[in-house]
């Protein structure tokens, strides 16, 4: 079983098999109070998969607080039970959810972008054309921050659809990375995708005085 978590906008956590059965999908769409519904939403999913062999981590792109609740939570959970953590990019996971559903359905996916809002009057976004031999999301690309007002014309410069994303599924998270683990693949390294620096910034050495 696989544990996945995402906080890059609400917070999700959900548990599947390899094989891509959920036993568990749960899911806060608040995009703020992360640290207090996080805690509730892993013991629920680790009720149902009392012995996860790997934790799916959405990596982003998100707010910067927020990733860090889903990120440390996901990896200190992981400390604690001795286990891998497999880091996935969150437009990935909608991505999946996306050619699954049209999949479903026979519907032929055009090439489209996953889009979610980045704040400060941006969005972030990934393109994405089709779906590989692992069944995997092909992604044109890494994400990409856009003004509002820029950002259909960059979509019809890269010939993608529009999707925007309100959330993210621990499901789909957790599913790329089985398929992921399977193919001998890594889908995004240890740092986070922030995409901006913080707000927050460590505080300047004081200024001396001089008597």
């Amino acid at each position: 079983m696989i544990i996945g978590i995402d906080t890059s906008l609400g917070t999700a956590v959900a548990a599947i098999a390899r094989d891509g059965e959920i036993a568990a999908d749960e899911q806060s769409a608040n995009p703020l109070g992360h640290a207090e519904v996080i805690g509730d939403l892993l013991a629920r999913a680790v009720a149902a998969a009392p012995e996860p062999t790997h934790v799916a981590i959405g990596m982003g792109p998100g707010p910067f607080t927020g990733l860090r609740v889903g990120i440390a939570t996901a990896r200190a959970f992981a400390l604690g039970r001795g286990i891998p953590v497999v880091p996935v990019p969150s437009h990935d996971g909608v991505a999946l959810g996306v050619l699954l559903a049209d999949a479903l359905t026979g519907t032929e996916t055009p090439r489209f972008a996953v889009v979610t809002d980045a704040r400060r009057r941006e969005f972030a976004y990934s393109v994405y054309d089709g779906i590989d031999d692992d069944g995997l999301p092909i992604r044109v690309g890494d994400a990409t921050l856009s003004p509002r007002d820029e950002l259909d014309a960059r979509l019809a410069e890269a010939g993608a659809a529009r999707y925007d994303a309100t959330s993210v599924s621990a499901a789909m998270i957790a599913l790329a990375a089985a398929r992921a683990l399977d193919a001998g693949r890594e889908l995004a390294g240890p740092e986070p995708l922030y995409l901006r620096s913080p707000d927050v910034v460590a505080a300047h050495a004081p200024k001396r005085v001089s008597a």
